[in-house]
């Protein structure tokens, strides 16, 4: 009776510190298109900042929001849906053969391979980011911006995360260096994501 007792404290004690509890699954969000977007600026020839974007992508990312290290993300999106708010520029870009070769390479993708949390909010993703044919290992400083219930339909009541993350590209290391250094080879790229859980 004595040993049953002690054991039933033991393992009351355990659980209530989280040790031999099992460990939360995360969660799958599924990104909304209508509601994230990476945008994009580099400096030309030093009199201006030039912007572009894009939105409307598919991604998912499975959350875990008792251990953020344990999430995942995972993006694709078609290059050929670059904005830049200038028609003959987004031409230029896409179809010139000067930069994106989107016949041979018409998707970009993002996957994570590792989360490191610096802060309650905030964290950095490394992952392998696809560009015009060419793989490299990027970082996105990460900030979580919220979660809760989504308050508006079609998705009222869901369980949603927002995210925006900063990094910065080098366009020679994808095979988009033309111009350079006359414009910047370096390009500041930032992400705002709205995500809803399955």
């Amino acid at each position: 009776m004595k040993r049953s007792l002690s054991a039933l404290l033991l393992s009351t004690a355990l659980l209530g510190a989280g040790i031999g509890a099992a460990a939360a699954e995360p969660v799958k969000y599924t990104l909304d298109p209508g509601h994230s977007q990476i945008v994009f600026t580099y400096e030309h020839l030093g009199y201006s900042t030039s912007t572009g974007m894009f939105s409307g992508f598919e991604g998912e990312i499975m959350f875990d929001q008792e251990d953020p290290a344990n999430s995942s993300v995972k993006v694709s999106f078609p290059a050929e849906s670059m904005i830049t708010g200038w028609d003959p520029r987004s031409q230029h870009f896409l179809q010139s053969g000067d930069f994106f070769k989107l016949g041979e390479f018409p998707e970009v993708t993002f996957e994570s391979t590792g989360i490191e949390v610096t802060g309650e909010d905030t964290a950095k993703i490394t992952g392998d980011l696809t560009l015009n044919g060419v793989t490299k290992s990027v970082v996105l400083d990460a900030n979580l911006t919220q979660t809760g219930e989504y308050p508006l339909p079609p998705f009222e009541g869901k369980p949603a995360a927002g995210f925006k993350a900063t990094t910065t590209l080098v366009r020679s290391d994808y095979n988009l260096g033309m111009f350079a250094p006359y414009v910047s080879d370096e390009v500041q790229v930032e992400l705002s994501i709205e995500a809803m859980a399955e």
